[in-house]
């Protein structure tokens, strides 16, 4: 098994945490559009991107072609992401609206908060991130164009993290969803795709 991260702090803390359980992990510090010759293309029978990166990637289509890139054919890509539709809504007074971009932009979008990535009660030193909306479709078609084939695609209606603040309720196993009709839109998100020989 082998992760990779642009930060050098948090694959410094992933091989740590690696060797004090004992697990057989290889941490590679690299920028993700660049993972193809950090570890080794066509390597990999399973590529996961986990809930929350595909936002912080300014250009889908480029990480399509990494992912096609790092799997072996027949390999497999497996995502469970936020949905760009609640990426692009707001909770405010009660309301719910879409505000930002569903479709990627060339700007990305702009938030500013003191508060922990991590959860924590600490408070972060850079306030300011930048992000970017991709929409399914073209998420999707940037992983068709880079030649995989979509073996699964599901919406659901939770999400890992409370991502609409004063607007969601905990629904238990980790996960939250709107406390006020839930159903109106889609949280997160499941895909799979496999490489074609």
């Amino acid at each position: 098994m082998t992760g990779l991260d642009f930060s050098g702090k948090a694959v410094q803390a992933a091989r740590e945490l690696a060797a004090d359980a004992g697990a057989g992990v290889t941490f590679v510090q690299s920028d993700v559009y660049l993972a193809a010759g950090a570890l080794g293309a066509g390597r990999f029978d399973l590529v996961y991107t986990g809930v929350g990166s595909l936002p912080w990637l300014p250009d889908i289509r480029r990480w399509g072609g990494v992912v096609a890139a790092l799997l072996r054919p027949g390999g497999r890509l497996f995502i469970r992401e936020d949905h760009p539709v609640l990426l692009a809504a707001k909770a405010r007074d009660g309301l719910l609206t879409l505000e930002r971009p569903y479709f990627e932009q060339p700007e990305p979008n702009i938030a500013e908060s003191g508060a922990s990535y991590a959860g924590t009660d600490a408070t972060a030193a850079h306030t300011v991130t930048q992000w970017w909306n991709h929409g399914i479709g073209e998420i999707i078609t940037a992983l068709l164009d880079a030649g995989l084939r979509i073996a699964e695609f599901t919406e659901h209606n939770s999400v890992p993290w409370p991502a609409l603040s004063g607007a969601m309720e905990y629904i238990g196993d980790g996960e939250y969803r709107l406390a006020d009709n839930p159903q109106r839109l889609p949280h997160t998100y499941t895909l799979q795709a496999v490489k074609s020989h």
